[in-house]
């Protein structure tokens, strides 16, 4: 069983330029539109009620968010450290256009030259999967991934919808994970794809 047992913010950035150095690749960038759950999902997953503020004005975080997570392999008795990296919510109008171009440009900037992360995690509210936005981003991860690099795509609120809602989803997105933070369903599953991905641990 896999767990993350300790979790604590580390510092913030506002562009790629200020990032703080990492001799590993064991980083884990959050990404989704504003209002999607991800700072919800951030904080269950690591257990921490208010480790990721969750705003009631979607669009405020524009910093680049550094979490030091370590994990614990219960199987194993084997504990391993990554970095959990908070990207500001894409696509939210409410702010200048200035700010908007600036915003957009740190984010992409950060995607296509922070090489230390490993893995993206792209999160899509489960009742509108098929917006152009997120089409949009997952066409540009894909341009800038390097080989080394993975993409994962998350539902959240998969509560919301009903178990037939579920199985059309399922059809159009095949390897996509489902997560549900107020049931706590995917949790445990997406903990173990996150360690194994970032570490390589094979398992049965």
């Amino acid at each position: 069983m896999i767990e993350i047992v300790d979790a604590a913010f580390e510092t913030s950035s506002p562009n790629v330029k200020l990032t703080p150095p990492n001799e590993y690749q064991n980083e884990v960038a959050f990404m989704a539109r504003s209002n999607v759950g991800k700072s919800s999902l951030l904080n269950a997953l690591t257990n921490r009620k208010s480790l990721a503020k969750v705003s009631s004005t979607p669009g405020k975080t524009r910093l680049i968010n550094y979490f030091r997570v370590t994990f614990m392999d219960r199987e194993n008795d084997l504990k391993n450290e990554a970095k959990f990296v908070d990207l500001p919510g894409f696509g939210y109008a409410k702010v200048s256009k200035s700010i908007k171009a600036d915003w957009e440009k740190n984010l992409t900037d950060f995607i296509s030259k922070r090489r230390e992360i490993k893995l993206f995690i792209h999160l899509i509210d489960c009742r509108h999967p098929h917006l152009d936005i997120d089409r949009s981003v997952l066409n540009f991860l894909e341009e800038n991934i390097t080989p080394d690099q993975e993409i994962l795509q998350i539902f959240t609120k998969i509560d919301k919808l009903n178990q037939k809602e579920i199985g059309a989803l399922r059809r159009d997105f095949p390897h996509a994970i489902m997560i549900s933070n107020t049931k706590k369903k995917g949790l445990s599953k997406l903990t173990s794809i996150i360690y194994n991905t970032l570490f390589k641990i094979e398992y049965e």
